[in-house]
């Protein structure tokens, strides 16, 4: 008798778990918190502080970091809508203002994903000693890019992001200290001496976030 409640036990278990089985959840839309880039394929490695809102596809981000072993030091306001990007100096109160033609990514995880595996990062000895996350595993044919992504099982928060193609090579993202919600909606507008920035120059078109990160300015 024991071992036929036993074996049901496992059986529930078993539906339950199957029942569970993760998908691709929603991350919410807005957040402000930290993550580090590693590209060793350019010789890139960043650090920063980003502010990210997926409703107005506006995106924030104060990096500093290592280019080819000189460091420096950005601070780019991204305008998806607008199709506008600002390089902002408060060091020099000047600002750049370039043409953004990238398509907006939000942090999610693609619908079409794989779930590789459910882990626990950390340990389950006790509590608070893990974190419960989801791997998932992916291809863009646009790019005929591969990714690895790990989020969070509750919440479904962003921990690394494991991008891939024969152009970049590898691109690691490391996600840490996130807070949901916008702390500051300032940050979504450009200081005033941006006004008297000057127009947009024709063919000067920034189409994604890593070109935006490697362009490198003699005054910079």
């Amino acid at each position: 008798m024991q071992h036929l409640i036993l074996l049901s036990l496992c059986l529930l278990l078993a539906a339950s778990a199957q029942a569970q089985k993760p998908h691709p959840c929603k991350s919410p839309p807005l957040m402000v918190g930290r993550i580090s880039v590693t590209y060793p394929k350019e010789a890139l490695f960043a650090y920063e502080r980003f502010t990210y809102d997926a409703l107005g596809q506006r995106v924030r981000v104060r990096a500093e970091g290592l280019y080819q072993n000189r460091s420096f030091h950005d601070d780019l306001l991204m305008l998806f809508r607008e199709e506008v990007m600002y390089e902002i100096s408060y060091r020099n109160h000047s600002c750049k203002k370039r043409a953004l033609k990238a398509p907006f990514q939000p942090i999610q995880i693609p619908r079409d994903a794989e779930l590789q595996a459910q882990v626990i990062v950390g340990s389950s000895s006790g509590p608070g000693q893990g974190l419960l996350v989801n791997n998932w595993i992916g291809e863009v044919p646009e790019t005929e890019g591969k990714y690895f992504m790990t989020f969070t099982e509750f919440g479904c928060l962003p921990i690394t992001s494991l991008y891939y193609t024969d152009k970049t090579g590898w691109i690691l993202t490391s996600f840490f200290d996130l807070v949901i919600g916008i702390e500051d909606p300032q940050e979504f507008f450009p200081p005033e001496f941006c006004a008297t920035s000057a127009a947009v120059e024709e063919g000067d078109v920034v189409t994604d976030f890593f070109q935006a990160l490697l362009r490198r300015d003699d005054d910079q």
